[in-house]
């Protein structure tokens, strides 16, 4: 018995939103989750609209509060540094690419508990510091060191909390 084959070469014709759709659409789409103006506008350029019906769209969902940039600046800070243990620098670098306001981005690192920024920092650095299996201390240290910094935190906190753990 012989099943038909899946085409893979033909790429299926992409379904454009009307603007009626569009504001439903898009209004679910906020509503699920903490939106950024860059993410919305992504969305309609998917869909097919473009220029002064997506501003007028977008400036609609501004007005109705399904879009709000502050309030994303927030979740997004809560979410990467809570769940995935980013650092303050990795955070601000992803907020920038987002276009992000300086004052919305201000007001969203202000979600950082300062003690507990460290405590999570002591905790991958002593963590990452058992796993790495490298017999020269100088090496390993460096390779810790590496690893905090790509994760987006600050310099001198990175050699503060290594001069604890290397002790």
């Amino acid at each position: 018995m012989s099943y038909p084959r899946k085409e893979y070469g033909h790429d299926q014709p992409k379904k454009y939103w009307s603007l009626h759709e569009a504001k439903v659409k898009i209004a679910a789409y906020c509503a699920y989750q903490d939106r950024c103006q860059k993410e919305v506008r992504t969305k309609l350029h998917e869909k097919g609209i473009y220029g002064e019906a997506a501003e007028a769209l977008i400036s609609e969902m501004i007005s109705e509060n399904f879009l709000n940039e502050e309030r994303f600046a927030q979740s997004f800070v809560r979410g990467r540094f809570g769940l995935k243990k980013w650092g303050r620098n990795k955070i601000l670098q992803e907020l920038k690419v987002r276009n992000i306001s300086p004052n919305c981005i201000k007001s969203g690192m202000k979600e950082i508990d300062e003690g507990e920024y460290f405590k999570t920092l002591f905790y991958i650095a002593e963590k990452k510091w058992h796993q790495t299996k490298e017999k020269d201390t100088f090496k390993k240290r460096y390779k810790v060191q590496q690893y905090l910094i790509s994760r987006g935190y600050e310099m001198d906190l990175v050699g503060e909390v290594m001069r604890e753990i290397s002790q």
